[in-house]
């Protein structure tokens, strides 16, 4: 399957519906982007079980924003509506893999769990920077 355009409007509905979904925020004008696409265009026929999703940082700047872009590409990984995974830079397709197996093969409660965690701690009053 390839991957598929996201936008501001469709990009919180494909990841919270879409079980594993990998993001690669890009723009045209980016030379290591051009590489990485060919990589990540395969890696979404090996997967048709996985969300690929492109987000055009350029078309999409406020989105871009909202999910805190400094750097393309930068490959995004959800799990059931959960950020998992976020890096900047092109992966060779060996390390994308790498990725996308670790990803598969997380323990989704554990995860939950975790971040139920992280979200009473910062729940407790307690001012917090970030």
């Amino acid at each position: 399957m390839a991957s598929v355009a996201l936008t501001a409007d469709n990009f919180e509905k494909t990841v919270l519906e879409g079980g594993t979904v990998l993001v690669d925020f890009w723009a045209e004008w980016c030379g290591p982007c051009k590489r990485f696409g060919p990589v990540f265009e395969a890696a979404s026929d090996e997967h048709p079980d996985i969300v690929f999703g492109k987000v055009d940082t350029e078309a999409e700047q406020a989105l871009a924003a909202a999910a805190n872009i400094t750097s393309i590409p930068t490959l995004m990984a959800f799990r059931d509506g959960i950020l998992v995974f976020a890096q900047p830079g092109a992966l060779p397709a060996q390390a994308l893999t790498q990725v996308i197996d670790q990803v598969q093969a997380l323990d989704m409660d554990d995860v939950r769990k975790q971040v139920a965690e992280q979200q009473s701690q910062d729940d407790d009053g307690h001012t917090h920077t970030h």
